[in-house]
């Protein structure tokens, strides 16, 4: 849906910037020299509605030079800075929840054409800790949001619900770095931040970023559903070149890199990094609204995110 509507705003801005710039430098002109023309033809001086007559452009010219401004200014927002999105489910939970609005900025990891998405311009690459929007692989039209955990040639393992990375070696390290461990802190706040009954509330230190995690203790490992790669163990991921891999903080319910593999780097859509609304959509069951009206506004959540 992101991608036909992205066409759909790159058809009508280019549509109507042809015709901003036809009446800025050819029809209006025109007209005036017609007015000039009927104005010379006349002995007596031409009424107001005559002159506006032929003077004004016609209705679309007229929306199209109207418009033109706002649409150009909402297609190089939202293609080259900014980009709203809303989170569906529950897998990045706490961190997100499913009713936050996010912003995502689309400049971190370089400008790409709206259409095609090839990338045109240089800024940066994701590190680990990122919480990232991306195309998903095995389906390109669904935008997925989770947050990196391994870049280009890191190894990964997740093992009883643990994470130990091993850094891709350097060429001005000394001694290639070794595995090292993920940990994961209890908290004794052990509600979870929708009321779900069964999660336990971890914080986890990243390398370089600690954030909240969940984890639910009653499920097993699905080992024999992951992803897997030729030389390496069930539960190892060696992250290709120009790939990273990703998971959910929501450990045990969110389907990531584990199960489907790695994503490129030009299925990069930006980074989440900010909340900028919250809806809360609970209510009783015998309730008569629709599940889509908000029954709260969270206005806690409202901020930067980690």
């Amino acid at each position: 849906m992101a991608v036909y509507f992205s066409i759909f705003l790159v058809i009508i801005t280019s549509i109507t910037g042809v015709v901003w710039l036809a009446d800025k430098f050819y029809l209006a002109a025109q007209r005036q020299l017609k007015l000039v023309d009927a104005q010379a033809q006349c002995k007596e001086a031409l009424s107001d509605d005559v002159i506006a007559n032929l003077v004004e452009p016609s209705v679309f010219v007229d929306t199209s030079v109207q418009i033109f401004p706002v649409i150009a200014f909402v297609l190089i927002l939202r293609s080259f800075l900014w980009e709203p999105f809303q989170i569906p489910s529950g897998s990045m939970m706490p961190t997100l929840l499913d009713g936050d609005f996010i912003l995502v900025n689309k400049f971190n990891y370089g400008l790409r054409d709206p259409v095609a998405r090839n990338k045109f311009f240089e800024v940066g690459l994701p590190e680990r800790g990122d919480v990232i929007v991306f195309k998903y692989p095995r389906d390109p039209q669904i935008d997925y949001i989770k947050r990196v955990i391994g870049l280009p040639g890191d190894r990964i393992i997740y093992r009883n619900k643990s994470i130990y990375i091993k850094p891709a070696c350097q060429e001005s390290d000394v001694k290639c770095p070794d595995f090292e461990q993920v940990v994961n802190t209890f908290k004794k706040d052990n509600e979870s931040p929708d009321g779900s009954y069964g999660l336990s509330r971890y914080t986890a230190d990243m390398p370089n970023k600690t954030h909240d995690i969940l984890m639910d203790n009653q499920i097993l490992p699905r080992t024999q559903h992951y992803y897997q790669q030729n030389n390496t163990q069930r539960d190892e991921f060696l992250v290709p070149e120009g790939h990273y891999y990703v998971m959910g903080d929501n450990r045990d319910n969110s389907l990531d890199g584990r199960f489907w593999g790695f994503v490129p780097e030009e299925n990069l859509v930006g980074e989440a990094v900010a909340i900028w609304m919250s809806f809360d959509f609970d209510r009783d069951e015998d309730s008569f609204l629709p599940k889509w009206i908000p029954t709260n506004v969270r206005f806690s959540r409202l901020g930067g995110i980690n």
